[in-house]
């Protein structure tokens, strides 16, 4: 092993480049970068492979930061390797516009593997990433060609301990037998509220080891550089239980605050970074300095990763030849580009066949696509039977050891994962599978318990993943299971996310067009809201018109009235139709299953689908939030449901067709004598 002043070198500019960016900032968290810098030090240098001129390139092994506010000691790597973070980007750390935000940031930073920032979330991405190489692997390796080997490298601290997620993610990886996954657990004692022997005493390495995870203890996590070495050879060396090493620290390692509450997040005052550079060795007086002998040891181990990436390619190159269709398919997912004339493969409908629930339609694609869409992989949150997201012959991600009956339960190749009920987990570990990029996650849950997965669901959005979440039982349609699991204000929520395509189909063709515009936009995730209830197949309904987001389902010349309506609703509302023709009124109906789509469409386009010169009113079984863009008049639900059959429940909010029409007329009557101006005109759009 044998460390030198060196190293020491190395490791004290690390904490002092910390020190500076957040001085100079006036803002962040100084004191973990200071205590987690050796162990960076001894796990970059010595064990990952990685090519900052290639931040992207596949074998890499892979690092998560998930106690984020530390990032400083990320940016810090980062540069001093060389990757294209420069001295100038640590000094406009956390400023506008600048590549150092305040959390890692997969979309500002080169090296940045998953957008960090809520604690529990790296944890649980990193869980994804180590599936998705651990599938990869089994898809893609041969005889000769151990083409995929990468680890997954992580640093958790005692806030990402104490969150859920990252419980949920642990014990899924403990049963996944993730032996490609390393985790350092910093032991620091300490988190904003102060010393962890206020709210969080439990034995942290016993809940691991319950888990079934590998651990260790490293108690001089400040100094002992060796035995730090050797617990993650020691953890590389497992290869069937994920490792954790517990790594005992102190925060603000030099500090005259270290050890304290006081150093976790606010910078040091100038008298302290005046004397910590002291007690470093460094000019008390200067500041983001790097010495040349550590540029030199770090640039060292980086041209050794590029040397390691063409030795890849050139094995990439003979595997190729030698499997030209595994290559090949390898190349494209690679691209993020599906296999050409997949789409012709989707379901198509017309009027006239069989009434079938959406979440029976969302299956029908899977069962006709996941053959020639081979990247994707599915699953569920212990829903599987209610969420339909298994096609017949799927085989389960499973590690090979697991039997029942005597029988595999499934192998590392397979491509449905059971998540247990670990909604948030679920969708944390899909972005982590995302980010990897070689496959295209779906997980499934009820509509309701996406409100479990919020945080990591937003971090889809925020980070560009292609991530489908299948929400089944999307409405009071639901039935006897009651308000516990109706969902009312779920829609109008992930509605209001950025960059979030929410479809809500209202039968087979749109949901053969969600899935077409889910896995053909590869930087927005999406959630598909889907029916327990049968549905009709609806005439005017086509995947072309529904990829739009909205289109006109039924037209009419001279119409009193717009109904625009998503799901299960638009059929109620075409039965309105006729009540209303009753009453002397015309009506038409518009179906929106998508909102950013529509948005998304001109505005010619979507004044064709909603004119001026009519009133609308917007109809769906949920909150009414949101629709005044699309609507005048709003029918909804704005309270919690109720539990019965479900057309009873309907019936008692009146979500019928006389319930439609009854207030339709209230709608025509109000605006009697006025030609309304169409809710898409407005004074500026809202799209940035």
């Amino acid at each position: 092993m044998g460390y030198t002043k060196d190293d020491e070198l190395a490791i004290n500019t690390i904490r002092l480049l910390a020190v500076d960016a957040t001085f100079t900032a006036n803002s962040g968290h100084p004191g973990a970068p200071m205590g987690l810098a050796p162990a960076a030090h001894v796990m970059f240098n010595k064990f990952m492979s990685f090519n900052p001129s290639n931040p992207h390139w596949l074998n890499r092994d892979r690092f998560v930061l998930s106690n984020g506010h530390g990032c400083m000691l990320q940016y810090a790597l980062l540069h001093l390797f060389g990757y294209k973070v420069s001295i100038d980007d640590l000094k406009a750390f956390r400023q506008v516009d600048s590549i150092t935000p305040g959390h890692p940031e997969i979309l500002d930073t080169p090296g940045i593997e998953v957008t960090t920032g809520p604690l529990g979330q790296g944890f649980a991405s990193a869980v994804g990433l180590a599936i998705a190489q651990s599938h990869t692997a089994a898809v893609f390796n041969k005889p000769g060609f151990d083409l995929i080997n990468n680890h997954t490298y992580t640093f958790f601290g005692d806030g990402c301990a104490m969150e859920g997620i990252a419980s949920e993610a642990a014990s899924l990886a403990g049963h996944l037998q993730l032996g490609n996954l390393i985790m350092i657990y910093d032991d620091n004692h300490i988190s904003i509220d102060g010393d962890t022997i206020c709210a969080f005493t439990e034995d942290v390495l016993k809940r691991f080891e319950a888990y079934g995870w590998h651990t260790q203890w490293v108690k001089e996590g400040d100094t002992d550089l060796e035995s730090i070495e050797k617990a993650i050879q020691a953890a590389k060396d497992v290869t069937d239980k994920p490792s954790v090493i517990k790594l005992t620290t102190t925060i603000g390692f030099g500090s005259l605050l270290q050890g304290t509450g006081g150093v976790h997040g606010n910078a040091l005052k100038e008298d302290d970074c005046k004397q910590v550079k002291k007690k470093f060795g460094f000019n008390p007086d200067e500041s983001f300095v790097v010495p040349q002998k550590v540029y030199d040891q770090y640039h060292k181990h980086a041209d050794e990763g590029a040397a390691k990436e063409a030795e890849w390619n050139k094995l990439f190159e003979k595997y190729t030849d030698e499997h030209k269709d595994l290559g090949s398919e390898l190349k494209r997912r690679l691209t993020g580009e599906l296999a050409e004339g997949w789409q012709k493969k989707l379901p198509t409908y017309k009027p006239g066949d069989k009434d079938v629930a959406s979440r029976k339609l969302s299956e029908a694609v899977l069962e006709a696509i996941h053959e020639v869409v081979p990247e994707l992989l599915s699953g569920s949150a212990d829903l599987t039977g209610s969420n339909n997201t298994r096609w017949k012959n799927a085989v389960d991600f499973q590690p090979d050891t697991l039997k029942s009956g005597g029988k595999s339960i499934g192998d590392r190749a397979g491509r449905y994962v059971r998540y247990g009920v670990r909604e948030h987990a679920m969708a944390g570990v899909m972005n982590g599978l995302s980010a990897y990029g070689t496959v295209i996650p779906s997980g499934g849950t009820f509509l309701n318990f996406v409100s479990y997965a919020a945080g990591s669901v937003r971090l889809s959005s925020l980070s560009h993943h292609r991530v489908i979440y299948v929400a089944t039982h999307d409405s009071i349609g639901l039935g006897e299971d009651g308000p516990t699991h109706q969902p009312i204000e779920t829609l109008a929520h992930f509605r209001a996310l950025p960059n979030m395509m929410v479809w809500r189909p209202a039968d087979g063709n749109e949901t053969s067009a969600a899935y077409y515009v889910a896995l053909t936009s590869k930087s927005t995730p999406s959630i598909f809201a889907l029916t327990r209830q049968n549905l009709p197949q609806l005439e005017n309904s086509t995947i072309e018109n529904a990829i739009k987001g909205g289109y006109v389902s039924v037209e009419a010349e001279n119409a009193d009235i717009t109904l625009v309506s998503t799901g299960s609703e638009v059929c109620i509302c075409i039965e309105a139709i006729k009540v209303l023709k009753e009453k002397n009124l015309t009506a038409r109906v518009v179906s929106i299953p998508c909102f950013e789509v529509f948005d998304a469409q001109s505005k010619d386009y979507r004044l064709k689908c909603l004119p001026d010169g009519i009133p609308s009113m917007s109809v769906e079984a949920m909150s009414t939030l949101g629709w005044e863009r699309y609507s005048h008049e709003q029918f909804g639900l704005n309270r919690f449901g109720a539990s019965g059959p479900y057309k009873d429940v309907y019936k008692k909010f009146e979500f019928t067709p006389d319930g439609i029409a009854k207030r339709a007329v209230q709608t025509v009557d109000f605006y009697k004598g006025v030609k309304p101006r169409s809710p898409i005109n407005r004074a500026f759009q809202q799209l940035i």
